[in-house]
């Protein structure tokens, strides 16, 4: 199991959502949070002075839904909105507004495959086919009539999903805002997701000094991931 070669006084921990400290569900309401995680989360950000944060595609809300007043610091829709303290969010500038034509065809799309699912979000969507892989052709098809970043927007290929958001805006340069703020300033960046979309942050972490690992290349599960998380909050994988 991977061992951290420092010890909890010098490390932030980063952690995308869906498929790392949840599994995947069929929707993204319906995600399970495990037995026991809640305490883990809890006993990590004591263990490193608050320097706890979720790093996700999912609105800050939808986090403070799932894990109430556990993780103060949370970087929503891939840093579009970055909160790093209960008294501090950083806000982008404005950001460009999706189409409304791109939602009415993508939900036009939706109507024709039970199953599918539009995402809106507050600068960008999530075309979901995960419960009806048949609207996949369909949203390919539609997305190549668009031209994504003359509006600004790039997109994204997720876990059975595509998503358009800003172009800019990743989860690595969330971490680099999170990490320039207290209480993650002067801590070595520990990141681990499990999706391409989590590459950013990934790289951010290891170029600023600390680590990152993704699911399923450093572990095979998230259910491996979670033991793992669980054995740190209880004092073991630290270095001195």
């Amino acid at each position: 199991m991977i061992q951290i070669p420092f010890p909890p006084s010098k490390a932030a921990i980063l952690l995308d959502f869906d498929g790392t400290l949840v599994d995947i569900a069929p929707t993204p309401e319906s995600v399970v949070v495990p037995p026991g995680l809640a305490d883990d989360l809890l006993r990590l950000k004591d263990m490193l002075g608050g320097a706890l944060a979720i790093v996700t595609g999912r609105p800050i809300a939808q986090i403070d839904h799932f894990l109430p007043g556990i993780p103060h610091a949370v970087a929503g829709e891939h840093g579009v909105a970055v909160r790093t303290s209960p008294e501090k969010d950083i806000t982008h500038p404005t950001l460009p507004s999706v189409p409304a034509d791109w939602l009415q065809k993508a939900e036009d799309i939706v109507s024709l495959h039970p199953g599918a699912s539009v995402e809106r979000k507050k600068a960008g969507m999530v075309l979901h086919y995960r419960q009806a892989p048949e609207a996949e052709t369909a949203f390919r098809a539609l997305t190549e009539q668009w031209s994504p970043e003359a509006g600004g927007f790039r997109l994204q290929d997720a876990h059975m999903a595509i998503e358009l958001r800003p172009l800019g805006v990743d989860k690595g340069g969330a971490v680099r805002e999170l990490m320039s703020e207290n209480p993650f300033r002067g801590r070595l960046p520990l990141f681990v997701g499990d999706d391409v979309t989590d590459m950013d942050g990934v790289r951010a972490a290891r170029q600023m000094g600390g680590a990152g690992w993704l699911i399923p290349d450093d572990f095979p599960d998230a259910v491996t991931f979670r033991r793992w998380l669980h054995d740190l909050s209880e004092g073991h994988g630290w270095g001195a």
